[in-house]
């Protein structure tokens, strides 16, 4: 196997979001495959290259989806693989996007493939995105399993956070606060900082494992808030059976990525839930011998 892809920040800059972690799939929890958040409706292209094949599959049944995902194979140029240090003959698999194009079609990074699709295979409180995974050439781009590492060539500015703030958007399953307060809209990327000052990834703890957007020890202590939150691996992190709190009542979890645009702030997931914009809110965290954690059915 090769060694990590790495896409270098003129890419992944193109996006106002990203994460590898935040996801219950086996892939973004062993760091082989990124979401990419375009600032608009249209899945842009990440990769460079000629599209190979397009395929349909069904989603899970979910009431606020489709019932169809999209599968998008891409050819790469040799110098695409050579900016990211990828072998020559990778393939990449691009899932979310109805595909505006077709077999045979050259694409460049920043086109459009096509509309983003409200895919089941991701949860309620999760904004349109590209998913993005490698092959190794020769592998079958068509199965689940097998993507290569990925990572992205950015520096994530870490934002302490006290676990405060105001809701300034809510959903059906999710609430965004209007804190922590992003240090630079629209110039770099920033994410929620653990006691150590470690940017997070994931699905904190909904999710068995998360990351982070700078490196980590193997067997490093990640807390929050002076509470013991994970475990770093040898590509993520590990998190300890925590619940996450909203005002003293356990909610689903917080969501953790790194983001670039103004709209930053902490995004909680809490299903069913009777906040309203202008609720002020407590986040917090406390062991638990029955923690929620999602799984891929």
């Amino acid at each position: 196997m090769t060694g990590s892809i790495r896409l270098p920040s003129a890419i992944v800059s193109r996006y106002r979001r990203f994460s590898r972690f935040n996801s219950p799939y086996p892939a973004h929890d062993a760091g082989c495959a990124i979401d990419l958040y375009p600032a608009g409706e249209d899945g842009i292209s990440p990769v460079s290259g000629t599209v190979r094949e397009t395929y349909s599959v069904g989603c899970p049944d979910r009431s606020y989806a489709v019932s169809e995902d999209h599968l998008i194979v891409v050819d790469l140029d040799e110098e695409w693989c050579r900016r990211t240090g990828a072998e020559p003959g990778t393939v990449a698999r691009i899932l979310h996007v109805i595909p505006d194009v077709d077999p045979g079609d050259r694409v460049t990074v920043g086109d459009s493939l096509g509309p983003m699709t409200r895919s089941g295979f991701f949860g309620r409180w999760v904004d349109d995105h590209v998913h993005l995974g490698f092959r190794s050439p020769g592998a079958n781009a068509l199965r689940a399993s097998g993507s290569l590492p990925v990572e992205a060539d950015v520096r994530v500015a870490s934002v302490p956070w006290d676990g405060t703030g105001t809701v300034v958007e809510r959903g059906p399953s999710h609430v965004v606060l209007d804190a922590p307060a992003h240090p630079a809209p629209g110039e770099r990327f920033a994410a929620i900082a653990s006691d150590g000052g470690v940017p997070l990834d994931g699905g904190l703890a909904h999710y068995a494992g998360g990351g982070a957007f700078a490196p980590v020890d193997a067997d490093e202590t990640v807390s929050l808030w002076g509470t013991r939150v994970g475990t770093a691996t040898g590509r993520g992190i590990a998190w300890e059976p925590i619940d996450v709190t909203v005002n003293g009542t356990r909610v689903t979890g917080l969501s953790l990525f790194a983001a670039r645009d103004d709209d930053y702030g902490a995004k909680v997931v809490v299903p069913d839930h009777e906040l309203v914009v202008g609720d002020t809110v407590s986040v917090g965290i406390e062991p638990s011998d029955d923690p929620i954690r999602l799984g891929v059915g």
